[in-house]
């Protein structure tokens, strides 16, 4: 799964804890307390990733944390859809070719891209074999 760093700050005045992501320098977010920083930060992030899939830009993928660095995880299908999203701006698939290949409509791909649609995650693997890609799941302590 893709897990971006954060950075949390306490703000002086409120005691809000304040959540940055350095890989993704427009996203932020804020908390009563670093629990729920840390819960808001996970929407925040799937937010600010659809900006990416809106613009038609690639998604960042997360640097490497630094020692005791917090991060904030995508699930495995989020982490299947930016993948695939990568993978077809690095060949210069558009979603009217990815359709094609799949043999499906368009409201079909905007749904596959779309990281709040819970898609089957073999549909997700369909397409990334129609672009010579396959996903590899491991099991992580």
């Amino acid at each position: 799964m893709l897990s971006y760093p954060i950075m949390l700050t306490t703000d002086a005045e409120t005691g809000a804890v304040v959540v940055d992501f350095p890989d993704i320098p427009f996203c932020h977010s804020v908390g009563g307390d670093e629990e729920e920083a840390l819960l808001n930060a996970e929407d925040a992030l799937e937010s600010a990733l659809t900006v990416f899939f809106e613009q038609r830009k690639p998604i960042p993928l997360p640097s490497d944390p630094v020692l005791g660095q917090f991060e904030v995880s995508l699930s495995a299908l989020a982490t299947a859809k930016v993948l695939l999203w990568n993978e077809m701006h690095a060949q210069g698939v558009r979603k009217a070719d990815l359709a094609r290949r799949l043999g499906c409509h368009m409201p079909q791909i905007d749904r596959l891209l779309d990281l709040g649609h819970s898609s089957k995650i073999e549909q997700v693997e369909a397409a990334l074999a129609k672009l010579g890609k396959r996903l590899d799941v491991k099991l992580v302590a």
